[in-house]
């Protein structure tokens, strides 16, 4: 089954510049194959679900392996069977419905 999850791994108790443990993280993800996208606060990952869960599971390991003596992570997830959808294509669908004219076209906030 695919799954399109939003990840955010924290670690605790190593400083507060946590880019180097963020970038190990990421080299797991890509290494596993998964399709993702980095952004301020997390990573978005598309794949099939044991992959994607087995991915994370190891970014936990290497990140305490780093040093890291506890790790906090948010993690969000959806799955859907109706129908194939990507990360890019809900991100699509969105900017499509911003660029139509629409009830709240001419929205101003004062």
């Amino acid at each position: 089954m695919k799954v399109i999850a939003d990840l955010c791994v924290v670690p605790i108790g190593v400083g507060v510049s946590v880019s180097k443990y963020v970038t190990a993280c990421e080299k797991v993800l890509k290494a596993a194959g998964l399709e993702t996208k980095l952004h301020a606060y997390g990573t978005n990952i598309e794949g099939e679900w044991d992959v994607v869960f087995a991915a994370i599971r190891q970014c936990h390991e290497v990140v305490h392996e780093m040093g890291a003596p506890r790790i906090t992570t948010t993690l969000k997830f959806g799955t859907r069977v109706d129908r194939t959808q990507t990360m890019d294509d809900k991100v699509s669908s969105v900017e499509k419905q911003l660029q139509a004219k629409g009830p709240m076209g001419n929205l101003k906030f004062n």
